[in-house]
């Protein structure tokens, strides 16, 4: 990559429309914290009640959902503020950071219903089934809405995405809870419940392990999934007029919004602010690329090929 030249040319910075980023979420973030938070003293009232471990500890897992949840809210807030101060961009990358807690919380989950499943193993417990049926179905009808809430958001916005595997996954797990609870009751066998834990922690370990992934990466800034700097830098070297391009940089400022930075060497001269305007709106529609910032050259004397 080149190091930092004089150059023949304007800087010009165009497209700073967002990208589409979904609708606000605030709603759907409340009623999930405060349906979750209510079912989590039920839950765990009952599952104390009942001698079941497993109510408990699903209790514990919808607790660490709550958390998640009001940690992904305030960043979805702080993602709205406008820009100030040293915070030039904004807080828009406080949900990078929020999704990646949330990786964090639901492997600390993971690790709680792992370390139960372990123990229970080795001493199955005796539980009423019926508690687990009804608890844990009443969980499976809260979660599932609280996911439906936030499923439209979960493809565009790694942090709804976050809050809609946390209450899928809690969905999952008192599904197993009334399963274990069914099997308990028709075969007294109590060694099912632990079992059914170490399957619905390898489901939750699965899904976790992608966010996790994809939020180390945008915190790291590297090209969100479903942009290709090979079709970008394609897109941008046959431009009319562009003899070359460098210093081609595309990195996410929030989970919803991609940046975007290149220097085109341009010989024939500066093409005019309405063709930075069109590479703008091309970049947007066509990548998904809302904030550009393209600078020109008329000449370049050093390499060109980074």
């Amino acid at each position: 990559m080149g190091t930092t030249h004089s150059h023949s040319g304007g800087h010009d910075h165009a497209g700073h429309g967002h990208s589409h980023a979904p609708a606000s979420f605030g709603r759907a973030f409340a009623i999930g914290i405060v349906l979750n938070t209510i079912f989590v003293a039920v839950e765990a009232t009952y599952g104390f009640m009942a001698g079941s471990m497993a109510l408990v500890a699903d209790a514990g897992h919808n607790l660490s959902d709550v958390l998640a949840l009001a940690l992904a809210w305030i960043a979805s807030a702080l993602a709205q503020r406008s820009p100030g101060g040293r915070f030039t961009y904004g807080y828009k990358s406080s949900t990078i950071l929020a999704a990646l807690a949330n990786a964090g919380l639901l492997l600390v989950a993971i690790g709680g219903i792992a370390f139960e499943t372990v123990h229970r193993i080795s001493s199955p417990p005796q539980v009423e089934g019926w508690t687990m049926i009804v608890v844990a179905g009443i969980g499976i009808v809260i979660n599932t809405f609280t996911a439906l809430l936030f499923m439209r958001g979960s493809k565009d916005d790694l942090n709804v995405r976050g809050a809609f595997l946390h209450m899928a996954a809690d969905a999952l797990v008192s599904l197993g809870v009334v399963f274990a609870g069914a099997v308990i009751l028709l075969t007294g066998a109590n060694w099912i419940d632990p079992v059914t834990s170490l399957l619905i922690v390898v489901v939750i370990a699965w899904g976790t392990w992608g966010l996790l992934k994809d939020s180390v990466k945008l915190g790291l800034n590297a090209v969100p999934e479903g942009i290709s700097v090979i079709d970008v830098r394609e897109y941008l070297v046959t431009l009319p007029g562009v003899a070359a391009v460098h210093d081609l940089h595309i990195w996410p400022m929030s989970t919803t919004e991609t940046a975007l930075t290149a220097h085109l060497v341009m010989p024939g001269g500066h093409p005019g602010d309405i063709f930075l305007r069109e590479v703008a709106e091309e970049l947007e529609h066509h990548h998904g690329i809302g904030h550009t910032t393209v600078q020109v050259e008329t000449t370049s004397a050093f390499d060109t090929g980074c």
